[in-house]
Parts: structure tokens; C-alpha cells; sequence
């Protein structure tokens, strides 16, 4: 006795949401690809038929205007990639028997003729950022020692090992034009790592803390204190510009580590606690 073939049981479809208010469509996602199922009675067989469906062919003019407005940000770093490919490509490179080329130090010739020619500013000035160092320092430690919160020390000492391992591996040339100082962090014109600015990057350690804690005058001070070192630091030619801003991102990289490192500890904690008083209520019972 013949019967037409039962519709297969259990279909899971999944719907896939978007970002422009289009009709949702229904697809099986695989191997992270939105393939469409479809039912063939071909031959009278039931089968079924995934069908290639990409993403991009359903935009449409509306969404492309959707996108420009709300997602400005990616869009206009889209541009920045299509710049700089041209920049990159046409750019004539620097001989290796020239000194690196450093905007942040074209940018800061007149402060380094200044400091040049004015010495007794310059040990100022370094003495000043070297009271700012032992202010990040000392804030890092207080929040450990004092206050109980170990994830600004921790960043710190992920941050600044981290630093010792990039900046031996590659030793740059210390830029032409190095003004030094006796009483610069560190105090005592000895030798440093270029590659990264930890005096930017622990600045930045702290006022992320600061953030947290909701201590926002003293976050926006050390957030000022931190661009002055910046500029001082480029006027003597103690950091090239891409030292400081890896400073940056290190600073929110190993802040961001630091704080999954003790959540996931937090986590453990709390599971091994739970574990423990349950085992304990068992052997009681």
C-alpha cells in the first residue's frame, strides 16, 4: 500500500536576528554559514537540501544607509584602512642608515630645543614625572595592601614582565637627541627598555581602577598628568610615539587579563566552597 513519505520529525531551524529590522528568515547555521533547508520530493523522495545563502546578497540600499548612521565608528576606520593601504604602499621607506622617523618628534622639535638648551627645566621636569611614577606606584600598591583589591597589582606585574620580555627582545637605538637626567624614573641615568612606556602604562592601570571605584576627579588628574608626561617624554626623546601608545593598549590589555584572571579565581573560590560545605552536610547526614 503506497503513502506519500511523512514529513521528517524533530526539523530544528533557528532564527537569525539582524540589525535592520528586516522579516527574519529561518537557516541552520554550518560550519558558521546561514545555509537555508529546504524540502525536495523529487523522485518521490523526501529529502533535504541546504542551500547556500549569503548574508550579503540580502542587503539592500536601506541598509547600507542603516549601517552609515549607527555604525559610524567601524565605517569611518573602514576609510582609515583604505588610507593608510595607500599610504603604506607609496610610502618611501627609511634607509637603514637614517635615524627612525617619529612624528610625535617632529611634532615636539621646538620642546626639545627648549630642554636642550635649558637644563635645569629639564631636571625639573623630570623630577616632577618621577614624583608621578611613585604616585601610580603608590596608588597600585594601596589598593592591594589597604584596600584589599588585588587586580590593579596584578595587572602591574603582568604588565611590567610582559614589558621586560618585548623590550629585551628587541632593543632599539636610543633616539638621536636623548636628553637624560639623574633624576628621571629610572633614577640614576641608567639603562631602560624603549618598547613599551611603562610610566604610560601604569598611569593607565590606575585610572582604569579609579574608574571603577567611581574616583573620577582623581582618574581625570592622572589622566591629564599621564598627556604631559607623553609630551615630555617625546621632547627628550625618552620614548618613540609608538612606545607610548602601545603604553595605552597595554594598559587596557593586561587591566582586562588582570580582571578575568581574579574573577576566574573568584569563581573556583566559590565553587570549591560550595563543594566543600556540600560533601561536609553529607557526611554528617
Amino acid at each position: 500500500m503506497n503513502s506519500s513519505p511523512a514529513a521528517p520529525a524533530n526539523i530544528t531551524t533557528t532564527t537569525v536576528s539582524t540589525l535592520y529590522n528586516r522579516k527574519n528568515i529561518k537557516v541552520t547555521p554550518v560550519n558558521g554559514f546561514d545555509m537555508v533547508k529546504k524540502f525536495d520530493n523529487s523522485n518521490g523522495v523526501l529529502h533535504v537540501v541546504y542551500r547556500f545563502d549569503p548574508s550579503f546578497l540580502k542587503w539592500t540600499a536601506q541598509d547600507v544607509v542603516h549601517v552609515a548612521k549607527r555604525h559610524w565608528v567601524p565605517c569611518l576606520f573602514g576609510l582609515g584602512l583604505l588610507f593608510f593601504i595607500g599610504v603604506e604602499y607609496t610610502l618611501r621607506m627609511v634607509p637603514a642608515s637614517s635615524p627612525p622617523f617619529d612624528l610625535g618628534f617632529a611634532a615636539t622639535r621646538l620642546l626639545h630645543r627648549l630642554l636642550s638648551s635649558w637644563p635645569e627645566l629639564n631636571t625639573l621636569l623630570a623630577a616632577l614625572n618621577t614624583v608621578f611614577v611613585g604616585m601610580q606606584t603608590a596608588y597600585i600598591l594601596w589598593t592591594w595592601l589597604i584596600e584589599g583589591r588585588p587586580r590593579a597589582t596584578i595587572s602591574a606585574l603582568f604588565l611590567f614582565t610582559c614589558r621586560g620580555i618585548l623590550g629585551y627582545s628587541t632593543q632599539l637605538p636610543v633616539p638621536e637627541g636623548f636628553l637624560g637626567s639623574g633624576v628621571d624614573s629610572p633614577v640614576g641615568n641608567v639603562s631602560f627598555f624603549l618598547f613599551f612606556s611603562g610610566h604610560v602604562a601604569g598611569s593607565v592601570i590606575s585610572s582604569l581602577d579609579m574608574r571603577r571605584m567611581e574616583r573620577w576627579e582623581l582618574a581625570w588628574t592622572f589622566d591629564v598628568l599621564n598627556v604631559l608626561q607623553s609630551v615630555r617624554l617625546l621632547g627628550t626623546r625618552g620614548h618613540y610615539t609608538i612606545d607610548l601608545a602601545a603604553g595605552v593598549g597595554a594598559g587596557f590589555l593586561f587591566d582586562s587579563l588582570a580582571g578575568k584572571y581574579v574573577e576566574c579565581k573568584r569563581k573556583k573560590a566559590i565553587t570549591y566552597k560550595h563543594n566543600f560545605e556540600r560533601s561536609r552536610d553529607l557526611y554528617k547526614e
